[in-house]
């Protein structure tokens, strides 16, 4: 954010704020809970993917409103006055309804069901995953994507497509690298690359949408960062499928994962 910030010059200083705006709302949204769903089909550790989904939700009244008071001390004129204000609005009770809630409720489902119970659910699971993806990117991407398009500005598109992917490949390399340090196992790796590559755009695109009425170009970002976001994962997921099939015997000087080791102890 601060490397578009710098990139201002006054003949694109209007297309690079909005931008940067709305980099400003995908980088303070907490983890985003389709990337639950990327890692259960992947094969990554559930259990660490949905935590973190709920500490970052847990922790965003808290470090959304830090993050948009940073990017806002980058921004210039109204746009920086509206990430301020959106800072103090905040966004926690959207939050705990629409993430946690549903993640502590899907928790206690998944331990009255049982092991064979969910065995035998899980496939219709993973197709639902899948469905609910589709139905929230086409949702998401009709509220702002008919206007980019009717009067497309293709030099802004391409700048904005290039921005938010290399954001996003950024952050799904650094959730891997990340694993490395903490020697974590693969189903932790994939678990930590879905949570730190994938944020939660739906608030934002919200946050975008009611409290910023007067920059519609703000939600492009968002909008490609989600498009960019599940290609990534999918990606992932490819890659992650192949190197299953073709596994090899584990080195004997690897031990087991961080976090693989934390749930054996407790």
């Amino acid at each position: 954010m601060l490397a578009v910030s710098l990139l201002a010059v006054p003949r694109h200083d209007d297309e690079l704020q909005n931008i940067l705006v709305g980099l400003a709302l995908i980088g303070s949204m907490p983890v985003s809970g389709s990337s639950t769903a990327w890692s259960q089909n992947a094969g990554g550790n559930p259990v660490l993917s949905l935590g973190l989904v709920l500490l970052s939700t847990l922790c965003s009244p808290l470090i959304t409103p830090v993050g948009l008071h940073l990017v806002g001390s980058m921004a210039r004129g109204d746009y920086a006055e509206d990430l301020h204000e959106l800072a103090f609005q905040g966004s926690s009770g959207f939050l705990i309804v629409a993430v946690v809630v549903p993640s502590l409720v899907g928790m206690l489902l998944q331990r009255a069901l049982g092991s064979r119970a969910r065995d035998v659910v899980s496939p219709a699971l993973k197709l639902l995953n899948l469905v609910d993806l589709l139905v929230l990117n086409y949702s998401n991407a009709s509220s702002a994507l008919p206007q980019a398009l009717s009067h497309p500005d293709w030099d802004l598109l391409l700048i904005i497509a290039s921005i938010t992917t290399t954001l996003c490949v950024l952050s799904f390399g650094l959730g891997g690298f990340l694993a490395r340090c903490m020697r974590a196992d693969a189903a932790d790796r994939l678990a930590l690359m879905f949570g730190l590559g994938m944020t939660n755009n739906g608030t934002g695109l919200v946050l975008a949408s009611v409290a910023l009425p007067d920059h519609p170009e703000v939600m492009l970002p968002i909008i490609f960062y989600n498009l960019v976001q599940q290609i990534v994962a999918g990606v992932v997921d490819a890659r992650s499928q192949s190197a299953a099939a073709r596994k090899i015997a584990r080195s004997p000087s690897s031990g087991p994962g961080l976090f693989s080791r934390w749930r054996r102890g407790s």
